[in-house]
């Protein structure tokens, strides 16, 4: 079955950097578009990028465009979030997805943005 495991999250001060990690299994991770999502308790579930099986089309949020990168490693079968400038507003768990809706996601990273 599925399986995509999130870590990296951490306490950070704002204007600081994390890199998130999260290993897949399960299935065909290189055919697959893979997807970062956050969850914070009032706002629900939002999409924050999305990268294609040969990592040549990335996207982003508008509210961490230039800020946050996305990338893969189809031979680890991993997905990272490299984060930088992190504000507080970033404070959320976050979630590696098969799909942008996050339907389909690990148990999460908690990246907490604060001083």
């Amino acid at each position: 079955q599925v399986q995509l495991v999130e870590s990296g999250g951490a306490l950070v001060q704002p204007g600081g950097s994390l890199r998130l990690s999260c290993v897949a299994s399960g299935f065909i991770f290189k055919d697959k578009f893979m997807n970062w999502v956050r969850q914070t308790p009032g706002k629900g579930l939002e999409w924050v990028s999305i990268i294609s099986p040969h990592s040549d089309i990335t996207n982003y949020a508008d509210p961490v465009k230039g800020r946050f990168t996305i990338s893969r490693d189809n031979a680890k079968n991993t997905v990272y979030l490299q984060m930088n400038s992190l504000r507080p507003e970033d404070t959320a768990i976050y979630f590696c997805s098969t799909d942008p809706t996050g339907l389909q996601r690990g148990r999460g990273t908690q990246v907490t943005v604060s001083s």
